[in-house]
C-alpha cells in the first residue's frame, strides 16, 4: 500500500542559541585505583579533549568527585568514588529543524529528512538533531492531550548531509521489528546472489548526483568496507577496505549531463554500513558531487591520519578539525523511496521522498514545474 497522498504535515521548534551542556557520570573502577584525577579523564577520555584541555577543564571547576568539586589534578582517586564532569553549554552549528512528516499510524512514522540535520547526538550536535524534535513535539502533543506518549526513535540513521526518508518506530515492539528488518539485509550480504530479487521486509532507493560520467547502465558494487583512524573521527573512518565487511549497492544510471561532467543515479542498497553509498560510488571512480571527504577510490581526499591535532578549544574540548569529517555536508544523496514490511499488520508500505529540484530528471524537472504553474 501506497502512503497516502495527504496534504503535507510538519512540525519542528526554533533551537535555542545555546544548548544545555552534557553531564557525564563515571564511577572509578577497582583497575583505576591510585590514578590521579587528570590520569582517569586523560586516559578515558582522550578523545574528548588533550591533556592540557582536561586540565583547564579541572581548573574550571567542572569535575566534582562525590558531590565536591576539586580542582586539583593530582588529586588520587579511590575505588568507588564517583566522579561528574560537567560540560559548559555551547553554541551549535547551524542547523535545519523543520521535519515533513511522509507516514504515520500507531506504530511507526515516517519523517522527510532535510540535509544539514543530524539524526542522532554526537560531536558538536548533542541538541540540534532529528531526535530532540521527537522528544520536543512528543512533549507538545503530551501538553496538549493531557497525559505522556513517549517520543518515537529512529530505527536507522541517514548522514547528516542527506536528506530523505527516515523511518521512527513509536513503540518497542516497532522498534525492535524495524530495527531488525534493517540489520537483517546487512547480514545477509556475502557471497553470490541474485540481485534482481529483493532482500529481506524493506528496499531503500537513493537517488544521487555523481561527477563524471558513469558508461555502464548499471553498476554492481560489492565492495567490502571497513574502518581506519582519522583526526576527528573518535570512532574511526569508514573506507573501502578488502579486510571490511561486506556491502552491496546496485547502481542504475537515469541521466547523463555530458556537459556538467555528472550522473544522476538511482541507487537500491541491500545492505547498511556507514556512508555505503558515498564510499562505493567513490570506489568506481565517481565521488558524489560536492562530497568533501571521500575520494577515488572510496578512500579520504587526505591521507595523513595519524597526525593528531592538541589544540583545544574555549571548553577544553578538541578544535573543529580542519580536515573533512563525515558529517560535513555539501554533497548530493536522498532516500527517496522504501519499501517495507510493517512491523506488526505485515501490511507492505511504500513510502516516497518528494525529491530536491537537482536531484529530478529532467522529465520529472518539467512536470514540477507544470504542476506549480497549475492554479489549485
Amino acid at each position: 500500500m501506497a502512503a497516502s497522498p495527504s496534504p503535507p504535515r510538519q512540525f519542528g521548534y526554533p533551537w535555542p542559541e545555546f544548548n544545555d551542556g552534557l553531564v557525564y557520570h563515571d564511577v572509578v573502577p577497582p583497575r583505576d585505583t591510585g590514578l590521579t584525577l587528570i590520569q582517569f579523564y586523560s586516559s578515558k577520555y582522550k578523545c574528548s579533549a588533550p591533556l592540557q584541555g582536561w586540565l583547564q577543564r579541572i581548573k574550571n571547576k567542572q569535575i566534582t568527585v562525590d558531590g565536591n568539586v576539586v580542582t586539583d589534578p593530582d588529586a588520587v582517586l579511590r575505588v568507588g568514588s564517583e566522579l561528574v564532569y560537567h560540560r559548559l553549554p555551547w553554541k551549535e552549528p547551524d542547523a535545519p529543524y523543520i521535519l515533513e512528516v511522509l507516514y504515520e499510524d500507531n506504530d511507526m512514522i515516517a519523517l522527510n529528512k532535510p540535509s544539514g540535520l543530524q539524526v542522532l547526538p554526537g560531536g558538536l550536535f548533542q541538541q540540534r538533531t532529528v531526535l530532540t524534535q521527537l522528544q520536543w513535539h512528543a512533549n507538545k502533543q503530551s501538553t496538549i492531550n493531557a497525559h505522556q506518549s513517549p517520543h518515537s526513535v529512529p530505527v536507522h540513521r541517514l548522514g547528516r548531509g542527506t536528506s530523505g526518508i527516515l523511518l521512527c518506530a513509536k513503540t518497542k515492539l516497532a522498534k525492535a521489528r524495524l530495527a531488525s528488518y534493517f540489520a537483517d539485509g546487512t547480514s545477509q550480504i556475502g557471497g553470490k546472489r541474485d540481485t534482481n530479487k529483493e532482500l529481506g521486509k524493506i528496499a531503500k532507493i537513493y537517488r544521487a548526483l555523481v561527477s563524471g560520467i558513469l558508461n555502464n547502465d548499471k553498476v554492481i558494487i560489492n565492495q567490502p568496507i571497513g574502518i581506519v583512524k582519522y583526526p576527528g573521527v573518535a570512532t574511526g573512518l569508514y573506507v573501502a577496505s578488502q579486510s571490511g565487511k561486506p556491502a552491496l549497492s546496485i547502481v542504475n544510471v537515469l541521466e547523463r549531463d555530458i556537459q556538467g561532467n555528472n550522473t544522476l543515479v538511482q541507487v537500491r542498497i541491500e545492505s547498511g554500513r556507514p556512508h555505503q553509498i558515498r564510499i562505493h560510488l567513490s570506489f568506481i571512480g565517481h565521488p558524489l558531487l560536492g562530497d568533501p571527504l571521500y575520494t577515488v577510490g572510496g578512500q579520504p581526499t587526505c591521507f595523513d591520519c595519524d597526525v593528531i591535532d592538541e589544540r583545544f578549544a574555549a571548553d577544553g574540548g578538541y578544535e573543529r578539525p580542519t580536515k573533512p569529517i563525515p558529517g560535513d555536508c555539501g554533497y548530493y544523496l536522498h532516500a527517496h523511496q522504501l519499501v517495507i514490511s510493517h512491523p506488526v499488520t505485515n501490511e507492505v508500505i511504500e513510502i516516497t521522498a518528494p525529491l530536491p529540484s537537482i536531484l529530478q530528471t529532467n522529465s520529472q524537472g518539467k512536470q514540477t514545474a507544470v504542476m506549480q504553474q497549475t492554479p489549485a
